[in-house]
């Protein structure tokens, strides 16, 4: 029994965890963080498609740095590269950036205003389920789930603890019809 408790609690937490990454994916963050899925292969092995990185901005970025550039919007997705080689240009860096898994370096070049920010963190695959949480059907499972796992829970401890009482009330019946009969 202490298994499924352990699979039980687990599964809440990593439910949890993905409300948590929705919730933080959508809405802008203190800090200006920002929670993104990778959906290209382009910098594999590094950053595997479907997982999702947490980026933030900062002042400086070098060369080897992975950053996240490009417009999000719901038609555009912005791109995760590695920067290559930066160039100045009227004071202002202008970044090439290559995918790890890519032959040549991007065609486009990228200026500062287009950056979002250095990738801090990549946890693979779990873009996967943010991703589906953000469509209906996921995030009724998201929320009918868990729903339904504590239900059958309480349910489940309600019918051991009638179990309990009707033998403990047997057992009460039959001590005192032990009492009645001497």
């Amino acid at each position: 029994m202490k298994i499924w408790q352990t699979i039980y609690y687990v599964f809440l937490g990593v439910i949890g965890a993905i409300a948590l990454l929705l919730i933080v994916s959508v809405f802008p963050i203190t800090g200006n963080f920002k929670v993104l899925t990778v959906q290209s292969g382009s910098m594999m092995p590094a950053i595997k498609t479907g997982s999702i990185v947490l980026v933030k901005p900062t002042n400086n970025y070098k060369i080897g740095d992975i950053i996240t550039f490009g417009q999000i919007s719901k038609t555009k997705t912005p791109t995760t590269h590695r920067i290559a080689e930066i160039e100045m240009a009227n004071g202002q860096p202008i970044y090439t950036t290559k995918g790890d898994a890519n032959n040549a370096p991007d065609q486009k070049q990228v200026s500062a205003k287009e950056v979002i920010g250095r990738v801090l963190l990549d946890v693979p695959f779990l873009g996967y389920a943010v991703a589906a949480a953000k469509k209906p059907w996921g995030f009724m499972l998201l929320i009918a789930v868990p729903a339904l796992l504590v239900i059958y829970e309480e349910a489940h401890k309600i019918w051991q603890e009638i179990k309990k009482s009707k033998t403990k009330k047997l057992d009460d019946e039959k001590m005192d019809s032990g009492i009645n009969s001497e």
